[in-house]
């Protein structure tokens, strides 16, 4: 029989007040910020309010209609988990600094809890377009391919008897139902997990209990009929299976919910005596942290929702009610399903031009060639830095090998190359990141593995985090030692390098190696080295060389000649940077930001920021790199600086996090850095521009012509030239101008193509 949520309309009633509807428009656009306006903190942009715009984007992505449909049911399912961090993080902040009593700063015009209200509406808002994407659009277009998310209703008899008997055998063993009475305390309701909460009566009794079954994560959180086109989620079978858990008792209400706790996790102290065990205990206490949000199914009765929010200890501004899914992680799965129609065409990395055809040969003589930049996923990862730590452990010419790891994936080839390393003689001091957020507990057990082996492990410089991803190799050849290094702007996982956009950098140049030494002897011996020759490094020296480069800009620009600022990355914070930029705008250089997040700076405020544009980019590939160009006021835009990194221009960046940039130099190099933030720059697929008032607005193709290179978007023309690129370096002339063509099709396999694999987010990486 199916039971309704609730079964007692006529307990509703309201649990909130009012909210009113949130524009995204989050603040109005101050205006005359110039002269005394400049220390108005009206003048940038709420953080959280930013972000939210940005997971709104990534929502809307649900909607594009040019994205092929399994990719915009992935997108959907980033959302939720977009949303999912922000509450553990930021809602758990925004909580802390309403309960210490925090006011408004200099720096933001709000409280923090007038910032945690306009949250709460926009989210609102947000879940309210989920539900009605996934309703009205998603649904029907899957149902059309022959793809069904089906409900209990929806069965036929065969394929309840079909769901009920899985469930007997795989699901009904692990259930353990909990009632609360005077003989049963309310049970621990773990950090993400959904809930079914009952009401439940003897028959004939007018005493009720309240009684929870936990949804098990395993061995799915959704279920496939025999055809694997159609879907029920776990939950909804075990709903409609209650009476086997409950025998002889009347179920009188289900109520799904999904708790989130709050994930902060405060500093380490300066005395803290092990960071490890000081980490390991605050993930114990993250485990049992308050919860910021309750989500339940709408419809319920206030009766069981006052029961929830006693027992959580939430108030109405906690409780979010869902007529989506409950949980929308399900939507992972149907992702996933083998339809490569509906889809984004298979992409296999490729090798750079500087490696060829020669993948197998030897890489140190390829680097001593010239530095090697590789740009992922374009270009193949593990043909480059992975063979590189693999190629130094197995080489008996090398010494020594050092790098940092912020995260990694969980069958890290790293790990095993770096312990191979140690086990054959080599010295190996590895940096293991152990406070990377939501990697700790995978970071923590890397650590003991690497110590186990024999390798020396330092867990970063107390007070900062080790975001920089860094590698160096020390060989032995015969002119004398010869050190190689590797400086990306992303992380040392091999699966994400296949959908997040990254560069890298291959080199055995002396300046930058010897640098590289001094980075690794400051994190692992806390050196107080503060000059490096070439790399920009965070927090001794990044943040006071690109205030440096900004201001020159503004003086060139001041002294007639031309000032130009194009800056990459994934989200803009640090004030003290921001206003710079607000002076260059001032003084006449154009600057154009490339902020795929939450971008804190105010664009296009009369004068305030009138040169000052920003762009963000969502699409297939999560944009994660960080390039860095100032025209140092050349006529020819290859004559200015680049830099590439793993630092945003946030305060934890620039301030509180090791950091590495390094300069790009090699002429081939820069053009490739050039045409990708051209590229990103004239975009009309997957572009959003941001508003002075804090509002996005899509970019559209207008009236471009089919054969316009533009209208493909960012990521397929990047494709486009990795290939032509390759061509050109095995001299086929033929293929380069068919790769070049806006809509060639795919390249024939190279190598063996790796099994798909996906982002937790668009928002993590670091």
């Amino acid at each position: 029989m199916r039971r309704e949520i609730c079964t007692f309309a006529q307990e509703r009633e309201p649990l909130s007040p009012t909210v009113q509807h949130f524009s995204p428009n989050l603040d109005p656009a101050p205006d005359g910020m110039a002269g005394e306006g400049a220390a108005d903190p009206a003048r940038f942009l709420n953080r959280d309010h930013s972000w939210l715009e940005f997971n709104a984007r990534v929502l809307a992505m649900c909607s594009d209609s040019a994205t092929p449909l399994l990719e915009r049911v992935r997108f959907m399912s980033i959302y939720s988990r977009n949303l999912d961090e922000f509450y553990m993080k930021r809602v758990g902040a925004l909580r802390h600094a309403i309960e210490s009593g925090s006011g408004v700063s200099m720096y933001e015009p709000l409280t923090p809890a007038e910032v945690l209200h306009k949250v709460r509406t926009r989210v609102l808002d947000l879940d309210a377009q989920q539900s009605r994407i996934l309703r009205d659009e998603l649904l029907p277009q899957l149902s059309a391919a022959g793809v069904n998310l089906l409900e209990w209703t929806d069965l036929c008899e065969s394929e309840r008897a079909e769901a009920e008997a899985w469930f007997r055998r795989n699901v009904f063993p692990i259930l353990t139902p909990l009632a609360v009475d005077p003989g049963h305390r309310f049970p621990f309701i773990s950090n993400m997990s959904v809930s079914l909460g009952l009401v439940v009566r003897r028959p004939g009794e007018p005493e009720t209990m309240f009684a929870r079954v936990k949804v098990p994560e395993s061995p799915s959180r959704l279920y496939a009929f025999r055809n694997g086109r159609r879907f029920i989620a776990i939950q909804e079978i075990i709903e409609h299976n209650l009476e086997g858990l409950f025998p002889g008792m009347e179920i009188l209400q289900v109520l799904p919910f999904r708790v989130t706790r709050d994930a902060e996790i405060e500093a380490e102290r300066e005395d803290s005596d092990d960071l490890l065990e000081s980490v390991e205990q605050k993930l114990k206490e993250r485990k049992f942290a308050r919860v910021v949000r309750l989500e339940v199914a709408a419809g319920a009765s206030p009766r069981i929702l006052r029961f929830l929010m006693e027992e959580l200890d939430v108030g109405a501004e906690d409780m979010y009610e869902t007529k989506g899914l409950t949980d929308y992680g399900i939507l992972e799965s149907i992702a996933d399903i083998d339809l490569p129609a509906l889809k984004y065409s298979r992409w296999t990395p490729l090798a750079p031009p500087e490696i060829g055809d020669d993948a197998g040969g030897n890489i140190f003589s390829q680097i001593r060639k010239g530095d090697i930049l590789v740009h992922h996923p374009y270009q193949s990862f593990d043909l480059t830095v992975e063979r590189f730590i693999k190629a130094a452990a197995d080489d008996p010419k090398v010494l020594c090998i050092k790098q940092s790891l912020y995260r990694t994936s969980g069958d890290s080839p790293f790990i095993a190359a770096l312990i191979r390393a140690a086990e054959s003689g080599k010295q190996v001091a590895v940096l293991v990141e152990l406070r990377a957020r939501f990697d700790e507990a995978r970071n923590i057990e890397w650590a003991r593995k690497l110590e186990n082996a024999g390798i020396h492990v330092a867990y970063g410089v107390i007070g900062l985090k080790t975001h920089t991803k860094t590698a160096l190799v020390v060989r032995q050849e015969a002119e004398g030692i010869r050190c190689y290094g590797h400086i990306g702007t992303g992380n040392y996982n091999a699966k994400t390098a296949r959908i997040y956009e990254d560069f890298g950098i291959l080199t055995s140049d002396p300046l930058i190696t010897e640098d590289l030494m001094g980075l690794f002897n400051y994190m692992t011996g806390r050196s107080r080295q503060t000059k490096f020759n070439k790399l920009l490094i965070a927090p001794v020296g990044m943040k006071k060389k690109f205030l440096e480069l900004i201001e020159r800009e503004t003086q060139l620009q001041t002294s007639g000649k031309r000032g130009r600022i194009i800056a990459k990355m994934n989200q803009i914070e640090d004030r003290g940077v921001m206003d710079a930029l607000y002076r260059a705008s001032n003084a006449g250089v154009q600057i154009d930001l490339i902020v795929r997040g939450f971008c804190c700076i105010r664009p296009g405020v009369a004068g305030l920021s009138d040169n000052i544009r920003v762009r963000s980019i969502i699409g297939r590939f999560l944009e994660h790199s960080r390039i860095f160009y100032f025209g140092a006021g050349r006529d020819e835009p290859l004559d200015g600086e680049f830099y590439i990194g793993s630092a945003d221009w946030m305060y934890r960046n620039l301030q509180t996090r090791v950091e590495a940039a390094t300069p790009i130099e090699k002429l081939e190099h820069r053009r490739t850095l050039w045409a990708a933030l051209e590229y990103a720059l004239g975009d009309v697929r997957q572009s959003w521009t941001l508003n002075s008032d804090g509002g996005y607005e899509r970019v559209h193709e207008g009236e471009l012509s089919a054969d316009d290179p533009r209208s493909l978007g960012l990521h397929q023309r990047l494709m486009n030239d990795a290939l032509a690129q390759l061509a050109r370096s095995r001299g086929d002339t033929e293929n380069v101008m068919e790769s070049a063509l806006p809509n060639s099709p795919p390249a024939p396999q190279l190598r063996p193509t790796p099994s798909r694999q996906h982002p937790r987010s668009p928002r993590r990486g670091g």
